[in-house]
C-alpha cells in the first residue's frame, strides 16, 4: 500500500460564495483526474479552485457559475466530454 502526500497549497477563500455554497454545485475538473479521484479518494481541484473528492451524481446539481465561466473561456478540446462533476 502506498500513500501520496499532496503538497500544501495556499488557497484564497472565494468571497462570492458563502460557506458551503460550493457543496451546492457540480464543478468542472479534468475528466481523467475526476475518475482517478473517485477510485483513489485523492482530492482534486475544480476550475474555480474548490478542492474535493468527487463522490456524488453531478447531474443532480447546477453547474458552478465560476467553473462555467472559466470553462467557456477555455479553447475547445474536441474530445466530446465536458469533465463535469
Amino acid at each position: 500500500m502506498s500513500t501520496k502526500i499532496l503538497p500544501e497549497q495556499e488557497t484564497t477563500p472565494r468571497l462570492s460564495h458563502g460557506d458551503g455554497d460550493h457543496e451546492r454545485f457540480a464543478h468542472y475538473a479534468d475528466k481523467h483526474k475526476i475518475t482517478e479521484s473517485m477510485v483513489t479518494g485523492t482530492p482534486i481541484r475544480a476550475l474555480c479552485g474548490k478542492i474535493w473528492v468527487p463522490s456524488r451524481d453531478p447531474k443532480k446539481y447546477p453547474v458552478c457559475p465560476e467553473c462555467k465561466e472559466i470553462y467557456e473561456g477555455l479553447p475547445q478540446g474536441g474530445d466530446g466530454d465536458d469533465g463535469k462533476q
